[in-house]
């Protein structure tokens, strides 16, 4: 057995695919399928596109609550804080601050939680993020 992909429903390609950017993963490809009306989109982090997340956007929705009861995405980062500021910096709530140097939750357009581990041993605590309280849910 093999894992594939973890499929997410997403209402606006656009801003899905601009969060994802900014967390660092690159598209692979993309189906568009008119009789069905839906796209797929499979993203991976570069060097790793054994690990990908297929974005499934049904051209006729109308919203999805809740992340549609899914858990989180999980990511190794080499430097937790350097990707939590860019997530920041591109307009990205961190849910949970990286206080302690080593994990963060942060949401996608459509809720999705998305959960940032620092790879290797945890950095150093550091601020902005000692300070920072937790925003929302995650």
């Amino acid at each position: 057995m093999k894992y594939l992909h973890t499929m997410i429903r997403v209402s606006d390609v656009t801003e899905t695919l601009k969060f994802f950017d900014l967390l660092g993963l690159k598209e692979l490809r993309r189906f568009d399928n008119d009789a069905g009306r839906f796209t797929l989109i499979f993203l991976a982090a570069p060097g790793d596109e054994s690990a990908q997340v297929e974005l499934t956007h049904n051209w006729d929705e109308s919203g999805y609550t809740g992340g549609r009861n899914f858990g989180h995405l999980a990511y190794a980062v080499d430097d937790i804080h350097a990707a939590c500021q860019r997530l920041m910096d591109g307009g990205v709530t961190i849910n949970r601050p990286p206080r302690d140097g080593r994990m963060a939750f942060v949401r996608s357009p459509d809720g999705i939680s998305v959960e940032l581990l620092q790879a290797g041993p945890a950095l150093t605590p550091a601020e902005p993020w000692v300070s920072m309280p937790n925003t929302g849910a995650w």
